[in-house]
C-alpha cells in the first residue's frame, strides 16, 4: 500500500501593531489618501506584508491583533505594567493607548483592507496580540514564523518544533532570523528561558521594573548557575549558595515582584481563538469592496504589490 506523506504548512503570525507602527514611522506622513488623510502605516503594512509573503512564502498567513493592549488582569498583578502609555483609562473596557494623532485613525482602515483582501484577522477580547501568537503557535502542527519587533515573543522560539521570530531590523527586508542558535549567542538562553532572563532584567518601555542591578548578562550567568527562577529564588535563601551579598539583597527585596512577574511575561497559550481559515488567499475575498478602499484611501501601489505577490 503507497505511502501517503501529508503536506507541512507553514504559518506566519503577524504582531500587527508592531509591524504598522514601524511602517508609520518608516513611511513619510506626505503619503496621503485624495482627501489628505496621511495612510503611511496603511500603505507601508501592505508593503510589508508583500515582502514577508514573497521572501517566506506562508502557506497560511495570521494579523493578529490587540482586541486589550493592556489586560487588567496583567495590571492587577503588576500596576505599573505599560502604565507610561496609557491615554485615557477605562472602567469598562481597555484603556486608550497613546498613539500619534495620525496613526489611530488608520488603525480601523488597515482592519477594513485586510478583512477585504480575506487574510485572516484575529484578536480575542482580554489578551494582546502576543496571547494569540502563543496560542496559536502552541496549536500548530507545521512550521511557524513570528513576525514582530517586540523582544518579549522570543520565548516561544522552539527548533525542536519549527518556531522562529522573524525581527526586523530595517523595515521588513531586513529580519533577524531567530532561532535558538541566536538565543543562546545573544542571551546564552533558549526560548523558555527567555521568560525568567526578561522578568529578571525589567523592562521600562513594557512598565516592568525588574530586579535592580540585574540585566542581561548578570541574568544570563543566574540562570545558568542555577537552571531557573526557582532555583535562583532557592538560592537566595541558601547560605551556602554563591549569590553575591548584593544580589541575595535585591533578589530577597523582589519577591513580591518576582512571584507575579511570570504570568505577567508569559504569553498566554490558551485564548479563545474563532476557527476561520488562516490560509494566505489568492484573490480578494471582498473584491467590490476592496476597489472601493483603494479608490478612497489611494493605496495605488503598495495594494497592487500584494495582489501581485499573493497571485504569484
Amino acid at each position: 500500500m503507497p505511502c501517503v506523506t501529508q503536506q507541512t504548512r507553514r504559518l506566519m503570525l503577524l504582531d500587527t501593531a508592531s509591524l504598522y507602527y514601524r511602517a508609520y514611522f518608516g513611511v513619510p506622513d506626505s503619503v496621503r489618501a485624495p482627501d489628505g488623510t496621511p495612510v503611511n502605516a496603511v500603505r507601508g503594512l501592505l508593503d510589508f506584508i508583500a515582502r514577508l509573503v514573497q521572501d517566506h512564502r506562508p502557506d497560511d498567513l495570521v494579523a493578529c491583533m490587540d482586541a486589550d493592549w493592556r489586560p487588567h488582569w496583567r495590571v492587577e498583578l503588576i500596576p505599573s505594567y505599560k502604565a507610561h502609555r496609557v491615554a485615557e483609562e477605562s472602567v469598562d473596557g481597555p484603556d486608550t493607548e497613546e498613539t500619534p494623532d495620525t496613526l489611530s485613525p488608520q488603525v480601523p482602515i488597515i482592519e477594513e483592507v485586510l478583512d477585504a483582501l480575506g487574510i485572516a484577522r484575529i484578536g480575542a477580547d482580554g489578551y494582546e496580540a502576543d496571547d494569540v501568537i502563543g496560542t496559536l503557535a502552541s496549536r500548530a502542527t507545521g512550521p511557524v514564523d513570528i513576525v514582530t519587533g517586540d523582544r518579549d515573543l522570543y520565548q516561544l522560539v522552539d527548533d525542536a518544533r519549527g518556531i522562529r521570530v522573524l525581527y526586523p531590523l530595517k523595515g521588513v527586508g531586513t529580519l533577524q532570523l531567530t532561532d535558538e542558535a541566536v538565543l543562546h549567542e545573544k542571551y546564552a538562553v533558549d526560548g523558555r528561558g527567555y521568560v525568567d532572563l526578561a522578568l529578571l532584567r525589567g523592562d521600562p518601555s513594557d512598565g516592568l521594573p525588574g530586579v535592580p542591578g540585574i540585566g542581561d548578562k548578570t541574568a544570563a550567568k543566574l540562570l545558568a548557575q542555577y537552571g531557573d527562577l526557582a532555583g535562583i529564588m532557592a538560592a537566595v535563601d541558601d547560605p551556602s549558595s554563591k549569590l553575591t551579598p548584593a544580589q541575595r539583597k535585591r533578589l530577597g527585596e523582589s519577591r513580591a515582584y518576582v512571584a507575579v512577574a511570570p504570568k505577567v511575561v508569559r504569553v498566554a497559550t490558551d485564548v479563545p481563538v474563532p476557527d476561520v481559515d488562516f490560509a494566505l488567499p489568492r484573490e480578494p475575498l471582498h473584491p467590490a469592496t476592496l476597489d472601493e478602499l483603494a479608490a478612497q484611501w489611494g493605496l495605488g501601489g503598495a495594494l497592487t504589490r500584494l495582489l501581485t505577490t499573493l497571485q504569484a
